[in-house]
């Protein structure tokens, strides 16, 4: 598709928007940007905008619950803290 027939279609789209919403002033505006790219409205009626042309897609998540939730990692927190190391230096020897 060469990038005037993308523009054109884009054109088509928004025009169908305004028309739906009642906005002629815009619609004009397009149109004139319609005729500055090549569309003919008379020649062209058959190729206006269309719906979605492509099926959906299905995505992986599709119809699936919500994510498990992980099991959490038993780390050395939950043991009971071992106790402090004795040094094994003799004590110091009071001062004579």
């Amino acid at each position: 598709m060469a990038s005037n027939d993308n523009m054109i279609a884009a054109l088509l789209r928004e025009r169908d928007g305004y028309e739906r919403r009642g906005l002629k002033d815009r619609v004009g505006q397009v149109d004139e940007q319609l005729k500055h790219y090549g569309y003919d409205a008379k020649t062209d009626k058959a190729n206006g905008p269309t719906g979605r042309t492509a099926p959906s897609q299905q995505t992986a998540d599709a119809g699936k619950g919500p994510a498990k939730k992980t099991a959490a990692k038993k780390t050395a927190a939950t043991a009971p803290p071992a106790p402090p190391a004795e040094s094994e230096a003799p004590a110091a020897s009071p001062a004579e």
